[in-house]
This record gives C-alpha cells, sequence and structure tokens, in this order.
C-alpha cells in the first residue's frame, strides 16, 4: 500500500526572503509598501512568493500587532436572513456600510440564531474593531456578552440608555428615536380623524414570547424596548382622548413580518366591537394587515383605517401607507461614525435623538358611522 503523502509546510515570509535573498522587511514590504522597493526587486519577489505557494502577510495577524483588525461588526438580533428581508434593516446596514467604505473599513456581519450558545460564539470568536448591536431586549444574555469583549461598542434602537448604564460603567453611544412621541402622533392622528375604536398590531414584546393577545401587564413588562415604547405612545393618546386602552385588543407576534401581520390582524379584527383602525407597529406589519382586511372584504381606508410605521423604502408608497417615516439609513451612518471614532480613541460625538415625520397617505380617513 502507498504510503499517505505528507502535507505539505505551509510557506512563510521567511521563505520567500530566505529564497530572494533578502530580508524579511524587505518581502514585507513588497506588499505593504511597494512604494519602497524597485519596480523589478517587487516583481522578483513576488514571482518567488507565487513559485513557493505563499499568498502574503496575515491580514489578522498583522492587524493584532498593531492592535486593529480594519473591520468592526454588526450584530443583528435576529438571524441575518430575516435582517436582509427586512427593507427597513436593508437601510440600516446601508448607512452603516457607506460610512465604513468611505473610512476604508471592513464590515463583518454576525449572525442571529436561536441558539443561544452559536449567538454568543458569534460574539466571542469575531475579529473586529468594534461592535454595534441592534434591536437586542433588555434581558438578552448576548448583551452581557457584547459588553465582556470591552470593544468599543455603539447601540442602535434599542436596550436604551438606562439599561446600558447598568452593565457598563462606560459611556456607550446609543442612535435611535424616540419611539413613544412617534408613536403618539400617529394614534393621534387617527383619533382625531374620529376613531375610537382601536386594534394593535404588534411584533414581540420580549424574547420567546408566543403568539397571542398582550395584557396590559405584559405590555408594561416588555423588554423589547422599541416595542414597549411604541405601545406606550399610543396608550398616551388613547388616554389624552378618553379612550380606555385596556379596551384595546394587542396582538403580538414573534416578528415583524407581513404573514405575521396577516395572522395578527384577522385575530384583532375578529373581536367585538370591531375596530375601525388598526395601528401596525411596522410597514411590514401592515402589509398583512392590509391583505388580512382584502379577505374579510374590509375597505380601506372606507371600512377600516391602516396605519405602519418605518415608511420603508419602496413599500410604504406602493402600499399608499400612512406611516411615520424614521431615518434608518442616518441611523446606520450615524451609528457607524461613532464606532470608528472609538476605535480611532477618540470620543463620539453625542446624537440627539433622530426626527420622525408623520406621513399621511390613503390607507386612513375617518372611521364608517362618520362618513
Amino acid at each position: 500500500m502507498a504510503e499517505s503523502a505528507r502535507p505539505q509546510r505551509r510557506m512563510r515570509l521567511r521563505d520567500v526572503a530566505d529564497e530572494v535573498g533578502v530580508s524579511a522587511k524587505t518581502v514585507s514590504n513588497a506588499y505593504r509598501a511597494p512604494g519602497q522597493l524597485t519596480p523589478e526587486l517587487r516583481q522578483r519577489i513576488l514571482a518567488t512568493a507565487a513559485r513557493l505557494g505563499y499568498a502574503g502577510p496575515d491580514p489578522v495577524a498583522a492587524g493584532l500587532r498593531r492592535g486593529r483588525v480594519g473591520a468592526i461588526g454588526v450584530l443583528y438580533a435576529n438571524q441575518l436572513s430575516y435582517a436582509f428581508d427586512d427593507p427597513n434593516t436593508n437601510a440600516l446596514l446601508a448607512g452603516v456600510t457607506a460610512a465604513a467604505e468611505t473610512a476604508g473599513v471592513g464590515l463583518l456581519l454576525l449572525p442571529g440564531s436561536v441558539d443561544p450558545v452559536r449567538r454568543a460564539t458569534a460574539v466571542t470568536g469575531a475579529v473586529v474593531d468594534g461592535i454595534i448591536a441592534s434591536s437586542l431586549a433588555e434581558d438578552d444574555p448576548l448583551l452581557q456578552t457584547v459588553v465582556d469583549r470591552r470593544l468599543p461598542l455603539v447601540v442602535v434602537d434599542q436596550p436604551g440608555p438606562s439599561v446600558l448604564a447598568t452593565l457598563t460603567p462606560d459611556a456607550v453611544p446609543w442612535i435611535g428615536i424616540d419611539d413613544r412621541a412617534a408613536a403618539f402622533e400617529l394614534a393621534e392622528h387617527l383619533v382625531l380623524l374620529g376613531h375610537r375604536r382601536l386594534g394593535v398590531v404588534s411584533f414581540a414584546l420580549r424574547l420567546g414570547t408566543p403568539t397571542g393577545f398582550a395584557t396590559l401587564s405584559d405590555q408594561d413588562s416588555a423588554t423589547l424596548s422599541v416595542t414597549k415604547n411604541r405601545l406606550a405612545g399610543y396608550r398616551d393618546a388613547a388616554a389624552r382622548h378618553g379612550i380606555d386602552w385596556g379596551s384595546v385588543p394587542v396582538s403580538q407576534g414573534v416578528d415583524s413580518t407581513p404573514s405575521e401581520g396577516r395572522r395578527g390582524a384577522l385575530a384583532v379584527l375578529g373581536t367585538r366591537p370591531r375596530p375601525t383602525a388598526l395601528i401596525c407597529l411596522s410597514d411590514r406589519l401592515a402589509e398583512g394587515a392590509l391583505a388580512a382586511a382584502a379577505h374579510l372584504g374590509l375597505r380601506v381606508p372606507e371600512d377600516l383605517a391602516v396605519v405602519g410605521f418605518d415608511d420603508a423604502p419602496h413599500l410604504a408608497e406602493r402600499l399608499d401607507l400612512t406611516t411615520v417615516r424614521q431615518p434608518s439609513r442616518l441611523k446606520g451612518h450615524h451609528a457607524a461614525e461613532a464606532l470608528l471614532a472609538l476605535t480611532r480613541g477618540a470620543a463620539a460625538d453625542p446624537v440627539p435623538h433622530l426626527e420622525t415625520t408623520l406621513v399621511v397617505r390613503g390607507t386612513t380617513g375617518p372611521p364608517p358611522s362618520d362618513r
């Protein structure tokens, strides 16, 4: 039986230097500072390296020696496949990417997972100079894992600054909007049109929450602060106009998808008295709610008003949806700029709440009794 071939030894920079008859520093310069060598010498070094099978200096090892690897990480709470399906998250990532490209820095997307071990491993094993964490729950153990890396950190949306202050003494830049105020304005728009019977289609209030109706206690104990703050804003508007929030059906789903929006809307519209307006916590949920309305033969806005949140690119306009516009791409840009400043050892410029705008389109109007 033929003897198994022995694995070939990996070529090193020193091997190339010995073969060419120059120093290791000269070989390194052929890759990192070519202007310091004559074209002829550099070409001879590169040709020798190719013949020996040497691919060049290890960029990760070189980065670690410099104390920086030239890449930042983006940690998203959900699985990456979901992130790429969501137009609002797409816009945020586009903002991060644009800032990273300008700075000549790479981008590593850290995958979310339902497996807590895999999620933690993605964070602890990431070779990055800093992390942007987006949309983590207040009680998500992954948050502490991120903090324990002791890398520069910026948080987008959630958790809020008060929660971050309990996890680390370091100031952590937070980028987001005033969800409560924006939600108040949206709900008040409906109330001022004459709607008194409201219903809500929500995404999750906390990690691992099953689908179904959320009680007032569920809403008050939510650990996903975006959900909690938007529900609080709707509730504030109802209270201002004398609407009992306890009578408002709130259906929660596991994520922000049209299928969850349809399911939640059908559940809410099955209550009696039937709501005349559906408040959806995202445009994608509103897309599903509009499908549910069509399935039930309800005209929008004649029989039912529907609102979303985000003004998601290419979606809200197509649906002619009344919604709240939030600057998701700008969020990503500010987050990346803040993180890049921290990786350089500089202070990140403070970013106030980013502005939102109520966008009124064709899915809202007075309730049927007012026509």
